[in-house]
């Protein structure tokens, strides 16, 4: 009997190291971290690199309100898909310089400008009045005050030439002098808003990318 109870003794502590051994690696097992489908090393806890931005082109907006800026909207693609180099703002930064360098071309009678600036019909007109000018004794005491405003009128492409339309507002003080340096009209203390409607012209398929003034026109 005392035999018996040493002998089942014995077998239930070889089962109990048994289960013991074969329970401790399992829970050893059990505490190993198992990487999920979307988890790769640290990568989810560390940011991201950042990639460049890609350069988007900024839609044109015309001014709102003006019953022609879909079809001026229009113009502006166009031209814009012919020439990617084109852009609206920097055109209209390049229109009032322009402005302000054809007027002051023409008030001081600087021909040469004229003609750099202007296509022929417009320098014509600009000479004839210039000659009419020194012929008369008469000369221009005019001065660029400000541009309030410069927009788009009208914008089309035709074939290959680009016309844009600016409506240019701005501040004038006109003064004309006789020979004798008289003031004969205008005065430089009063300025006076001046509306102009000028129509650059461009080859989008040539090489110069300067635009010249093609039409005046009163605003």
């Amino acid at each position: 009997m005392i035999t018996e109870i040493v002998i089942l003794a014995m077998i239930a502590a070889f089962l109990g190291l048994r289960l013991y051994s074969v329970l401790g690696r399992r829970s050893e097992h059990e505490e190993e971290v198992v990487p999920h489908r979307f988890d790769r090393g640290d990568t989810a806890s560390q940011p991201q690199q950042q990639q460049a931005p890609k350069p988007v082109r900024q839609p044109v907006v015309l001014r709102a309100g003006d019953n022609r800026a879909p079809a001026n909207e229009a113009g502006v693609r166009a031209i814009a898909a012919a020439d990617p180099g084109f852009d609206l703002l920097g055109f209209l930064e390049g229109a009032k310089g322009a402005y302000g360098m054809i007027l002051e071309a023409f008030w001081k009678g600087d021909k040469d400008t004229l003609r750099e600036l202007t296509d022929d019909d417009v320098y014509e007109s600009f000479a004839q009045a210039i000659d009419a000018r020194e012929e008369a004794g008469e000369t221009l005491d005019n001065r660029l005050i400000r541009i309030e405003d410069a927009t788009v009128r009208s914008a089309e492409l035709d074939g290959s030439t680009a016309r844009i339309a600016v409506l240019f507002v701005a501040d004038i003080a006109a003064v004309t002098r006789d020979a004798d340096g008289t003031v004969v009209a205008g005065s430089l203390d009063d300025a006076i808003e001046s509306r102009d409607v000028w129509t650059f012209r461009r080859n989008v398929g040539a090489a110069d990318p300067n635009w010249v003034l093609d039409e005046t026109d009163e605003g």
